[in-house]
């Protein structure tokens, strides 16, 4: 099986005429984001949003109750709460398609009592990357607050927060050739498909792909596919991490890899692993694997984006350090995701969040359900623990990954490790692809007296004093885009950002300023403009338009 369009217990995708009839019905009844929103009002679609179902299954069951009820609901009823419904309104709602077509592409099944029920969580999804948003579909397993119980081992996820944060992290340009590794029901393959010529798509499991084939052809035609001729533009493939690619190269690659730490008994049967987040692998090792090798799938330039966990290790401790007086610094966790890296390999680690081992666990538990049963839970949480302790882990580390194949080995490298847990503007991608060229810029300018800056636009100032004093204690630089950072400044920091306006070189402010404190030129104009270069790597100063 090459195509995925017959994989059991998935959407069946070989019947095209009648994909398109349900994408025109799902259209015609604004099965869509806003029209979603729209009938349920604002705090049930909210709740909804949160997985919470009552307020959205409480307004259609009002909804069913009226002489011709909005069709919307129904499906609404069906696919986003999981409840039956009976075949006369679905096919009212779905005139083309019809409860028999459903059945047979696999989205609904039959219940006893002659009613049905969602096969598979069909929702609407919309990519705002331009004024006027694309509207699609996209199929995925049911989640445990639709269906009870747990998980089946190769479930399909659906659109989750890690999905939606690599969509909105992703650094955007067209390109020929991008690498989807992991694609599950394809989410992140829609995005690049926006500014990619050709996307390959990969996952381990054949039912993701048989999920993801089903929803581009589902969404043929706002994604500009040709239904018969789908592999001009997309390719699946099956096969684990860069195995179905093996020895080529592309412009950019994009994955939400199966990176949950998870216990390996003894005993353990491939069979009984959640492939969605578990790759089978110890520890971190499978964000370990990538990130070492994940520069030979790429072109000189190429980029690849990631999520990933990374463990924080009682050896990650500064040397004089030992896990009794951790109290005294912190891990320096960037230190094991440096000695993955290839020397060639240009890198940008973003850590989001940090949890304990027992946080951890208890969050991956709850996330399929494993919670249900008091005595598996006792055995798998205390699995969790037990391995943790064995690596002397202190804690997991979850964050964002950036690399970069170096186009030159000599080039100046980009390493940058640092913790960001405030949020931040989305989408981010944008703002972390003018970061990078801002460093590029930096890396051609190995001196900036000649240069010309000036203050980005949402570039705040912020001043603090105590009651009475004559000049500020505090001077905070903030953005207000992008990475939202905040820079704590010095007097003559300070006097250089007032005074970039374009107008003067970065070599006759700092002379100026030189003069003005009575400071020594040569260390002063040194160690000002080393700031001064930190403040343009992130974003407060940029080179001037003129």
């Amino acid at each position: 099986m090459t195509d995925f369009a017959g994989v059991p217990d998935a959407p069946q995708s070989s019947d095209l005429p009648l994909i398109q009839s349900l994408a025109a019905d799902l259209a015609a009844v604004r099965y869509t984001v806003d029209g979603v929103a729209d009938f349920l009002g604002e705090s049930a679609a909210a709740a909804l949003g949160r997985d919470q179902l009552v307020p959205a299954v409480l307004r259609c069951r009002e909804e069913a109750a009226k002489e011709n009820p909005a069709p919307v609901s129904v499906l609404i009823r069906l696919w986003l709460a999981g409840e039956e419904v009976e075949a006369a309104p679905l096919d009212a709602a779905l005139p083309r398609t019809g409860t028999r077509g459903l059945l047979a592409l696999g989205l609904v099944e039959s219940v006893p009592d002659g009613g049905l029920r969602a096969a598979v969580d069909l929702r609407p999804y919309e990519i705002d990357d331009d004024a006027d948003g694309t509207n699609l579909w996209v199929a995925s397993d049911l989640g445990a607050h639709q269906r009870p119980g747990v998980l089946r081992h190769d479930h399909v996820l659906g659109i989750g927060q890690a999905s939606l944060s690599l969509a909105q992290l992703t650094i955007r340009r067209p390109v020929q050739r991008a690498l989807d590794l992991g694609t599950g029901c394809g989410i992140q393959a829609f995005h690049l498909l926006r500014h990619v010529r050709h996307v390959t798509a990969t996952d381990i499991s054949e039912r993701a792909l048989a999920f993801t084939r089903f929803n581009l052809l589902l969404n043929a035609g706002a994604l500009d596919l040709n239904p018969q001729r789908l592999a001009d533009r997309v390719e699946l493939r099956a096969g684990s991490l860069l195995e179905p690619v093996a020895g080529e190269q592309f412009d950019l690659v994009v994955s939400n890899p199966p990176f949950v730490i998870t216990p390996r008994p003894r005993s353990e049967d491939p069979e009984d692993r959640f492939t969605y987040r578990d790759g089978g692998l110890a520890g971190d090792e499978i964000v370990a694997t990538l990130v070492r090798s994940l520069q030979g799938a790429l072109v000189p330039g190429g980029t690849a984006q990631m999520l990933g966990n990374w463990e924080i290790q009682d050896s990650d401790l500064p040397y004089s350090e030992s896990p009794e007086t951790q109290e005294s610094g912190s891990p320096n966790w960037s230190e094991r995701i440096e000695s993955w890296l290839p020397a060639e390999t240009d890198a940008w680690v973003i850590q989001r969040e940090i949890l304990e081992p027992a946080e951890y666990a208890e969050m991956w538990l709850r996330d399929a359900a494993e919670n249900r049963n008091r005595a598996e839970y006792l055995a798998s949480y205390a699995a969790y623990l037990e391995d943790f302790a064995s690596r002397g882990v202190l804690a997991i580390g979850f964050g964002s990954i950036f690399l970069r194949r170096r186009l030159a080995p000599d080039a100046v490298p980009l390493r940058r490790f640092e913790e960001i847990t405030h949020p931040l503007e989305q989408p981010v991608g944008p703002h972390l692809g003018a970061a990078v060229e801002r460093f590029d810029w930096l890396a051609a300018h190995p001196s900036l007296a000649e240069a010309y800056l000036e203050v980005a636009d949402d570039v705040t100032e912020e001043r603090h004093s105590r009651p009475g004093a004559e000049h500020p204690g505090v001077i905070l630089l903030r953005q207000g885009a992008g990475l939202r950072r905040t820079n704590l400044m010095s007097t003559e920091l300070t006097g250089f950002v007032s005074a970039s306006d374009g107008e003067l070189s970065v070599g006759q402010i700092i002379g100026a300023l030189a003069v003005l404190l009575d400071r020594p030129e040569p260390e002063f104009a040194a160690g000002l403009e080393a700031e001064v270069r930190n403040l343009v790597l992130d974003g407060f100063l940029v080179p001037a338009a003129n």
